[in-house]
């Protein structure tokens, strides 16, 4: 039986929403006081301070897990959210997150740096979860209704919501890169994941690339030709009558809540804090610094690697710098991630033992998190920042750092394979697997001429100021609902595409 067949038509709800988000985990985290009494707070983030306004225009619901396996919750105000929580048991949060999203798609979406595994299990899982999810924002929109899914871990429910509701518009959107052809072709489930993400009216992606790669990868696994990023599919229903739509596939480059960061850049609480951070490290003359997830794609290996050999070179001495590495824990129940943070500390605790003092340590690693309040004082004490991701989406710490530096000072070294390298052109780029150009590039922004650091801030920050989260989502909302107006119009007899190219069960090569 087809996953067509077997997902019946849901009622559309009579008290449904205009506007549903659909992302693995809701907007919200739960707090739980000493006396075991839970409470709900809102998410950091840019997607959740983007898409906050939009739920209270447009009478919106949040569709996600909540975080806690095997509990079972009725869905719930919070703020400006109407919250939906889908339930997912402990087998289902280490198959589907931890090992088909986060296992499997994850390191081959990011060209293989670590090698993906392809279990079945792990892919039924996959399947089972994004079936669920499609049937709760199924039953949550409203007769009409915009649709907004979210990120990898669902890359099945476009089809499936489709398929249970043809009357909604569908957006889609990849916070990750996408793979070429080359890599995407390992995945066994190919054409299955590219037939879900074929069900939107609109899938959006962090650059050009991204999205000429899944065009490429659409035309060799579904026989199906882009034509100026649109292309029109068609499907038979159980009734044997066909539904048509337009698929567009674009960039559209995420970014951050700019107005929250200026905000607390110009805290004088904040601004106090940054003295303070360089006060507690005994003034040095120049602080590198680095802030990521603890992931094999952030490049912190090679980072850590060149600034240990630039003190050994005797380019950097301890007396005068210091490089704070923040490495907030991450998905520490994959083994690749246990393994990672066994490497990078290591790094650091040879580098320290070599060439600390009394007075002075080499690398201030921090395995933990910490308030976005004390991340922007950090942003503001840093001279200069280190983005060397291996391979990365966008990298909204970059944009950050521009943000926070309300004063034009400091130098961002940015990896060229970021997405935010094509919009953040006047950072000083570099090739992190080359850790000799990687070192030149961090004396060079060490010793860049203030009028010249000054420059090149004073572009970017124009650029991430102009295009903030809330212009990102307008822009992609605006085109989904143009996009879904103009596809709902063309002929049925015009399609390119066809059911039979985008079968998400058939095909044992595919199983």
């Amino acid at each position: 039986m087809s996953a067509q067949q077997s997902m019946e038509e849901v009622t559309v709800p009579r008290d449904g929403y205009d506007f549903v988000v659909v992302s693995n985990r809701l907007p919200v985290d739960r707090d739980v006081d000493e006396a075991g009494n839970s409470s709900w707070r809102r998410s950091p983030g840019g997607l959740v301070s983007a898409l906050a306004p939009v739920m209270a225009q447009r009478d919106g619901a949040w569709v996600g897990w909540h975080g806690a396996p095997d509990e079972t919750l009725e869905p719930f105000d919070h703020d400006v959210f109407h919250l939906v929580p889908v339930m997912l048991s402990e087998l289902e949060v280490k198959r589907y997150y931890e090992g088909f999203s986060n296992a499997t798609l994850w390191p081959l979406y990011h060209d293989v740096i670590a090698s993906p595994e392809f279990h079945r299990t792990w892919w039924y899982a996959y399947r089972r979860v994004n079936e669920r999810f499609a049937r709760m924002a199924a039953e949550t929109a409203s007769q009409g209704a915009t649709v907004w899914v979210q990120d990898y871990q669902l890359q099945l429910v476009p089809r499936m919501l489709r398929r249970l509701r043809p009357d909604v518009t569908i957006g889609f959107f990849n916070h990750i890169p996408f793979p070429p052809t080359e890599i995407f072709s390992q995945l066994p489930w190919r054409r299955a994941v590219l037939d879900g993400l074929t069900g939107a009216d609109l899938i959006g992606f962090q650059r050009p690339g991204d999205a000429q790669n899944f065009q490429r990868c659409v035309r060799k696994y579904l026989g199906v030709q882009f034509t100026k990023g649109a292309a029109q599919f068609s499907e038979s229903t159980a009734e044997g009558t066909d539904t048509t739509w337009t698929v567009n596939a674009g960039s559209y480059p995420i970014s951050i809540d700019v107005d929250s960061i200026k905000e607390l850049a110009d805290s004088p609480e904040v601004q106090a804090r940054a003295r303070e951070i360089r006060e507690e490290l005994g003034n040095p003359e120049t602080i590198f610094l680095g802030v990521d997830r603890l992931d094999y794609t952030k490049g912190i290996g090679h980072r850590i690697k060149a600034y240990g050999e630039l003190l050994h070179d005797g380019e950097l001495s301890v007396a005068d710098s210091v490089l704070i590495q923040v490495a907030s824990p991450s998905r520490e129940r994959v083994d690749s991630y246990r393994q990672l943070r066994e490497l990078v500390e290591g790094m650091v605790g040879r580098i320290n033992g070599q060439h600390d003092t009394i007075s002075h340590t080499a690398i201030r690693y921090l395995h933990h998190g910490y308030p976005f309040e004390e991340m922007v004082a950090l942003y503001l004490a840093a001279d200069v920042m280190l983005v060397t991701a291996l391979r990365d989406g966008m990298n909204l710490v970059a944009k950050e750092y521009v943000a926070a530096r309300r004063d034009r000072s400091g130098a961002l070294v940015l990896s060229e394979f970021t997405g935010a390298a094509e919009q953040l052109r006047q950072a000083v780029l570099v090739n992190p697997h080359d850790i000799d150009g990687l070192k030149e590039a961090m004396l060079y922004a060490r010793d860049m001429p203030r009028a010249e650091a000054r420059k090149r801030m004073a572009s970017m920050r124009r650029q991430v100021l102009t295009h903030d989260v809330v212009d990102w989502s307008q822009r992609f909302l605006a085109d989904l609902a143009g996009h879904a107006r103009a596809g709902r119009d063309t002929p049925a007899d015009a399609a390119t595409g066809a059911a039979e190219h985008g079968s998400s069960d058939r095909g044992s090569h595919d199983e």
